[in-house]
């Protein structure tokens, strides 16, 4: 879906007009016109100020054009599993389960590891093989890096 489209949707959901939805951003009643129109999209700030207010992510105002997954535990991000920030803003770079607010839950590589294999592993997806999966997996993500 386009970002007017999602912008519309998410505003008339919330029973706004666009005079409401511009004093809320503080920007003119034109500039979101303009959004929904597709001539411009919003920029960073006012982006920001968008996600906070209707509770998704940017990612998804813009359309999702990136696929998202955790940077320490490579699970798909979607606006409901995306971590956040003490003061509520999205990090999308991790999920709920590994970042919250502002801190890691896993201290190390074997503790995330050990936890995956408990919970992936089933008849066809043996403790083995899934270790060995994470094994590769895991360390080429961003937080394992460092």
């Amino acid at each position: 879906m386009e970002t007017k489209t999602i912008i519309h949707e998410l505003r008339t959901k919330q029973g706004l007009s666009q005079e409401e939805l511009a004093e809320k951003v503080f920007v003119t009643r034109q500039a979101v016109s303009r959004w929904e129109k597709g001539d411009t999209v919003p920029n960073t700030e006012t982006l920001k100020l968008l996600s906070k207010l209707f509770d998704v992510s940017i990612n998804t105002i813009l359309g999702s054009p990136r696929t998202l997954i955790c940077q320490c535990c490579g699970m798909p991000l979607e606006d409901t599993s995306i971590s956040r920030e003490v003061d509520g803003t999205f990090n999308d770079e991790y999920c709920k389960w590994c970042y919250t607010d502002g801190k890691f839950i896993y201290s190390s590589l074997d503790e995330l590891t050990e936890f995956l294999v408990g919970h992936i592993s089933n008849e066809k997806f043996p403790p083995e093989q899934a270790r060995e999966y994470l094994s590769q997996a895991l360390p080429k993500l961003k937080h394992w890096q460092n």
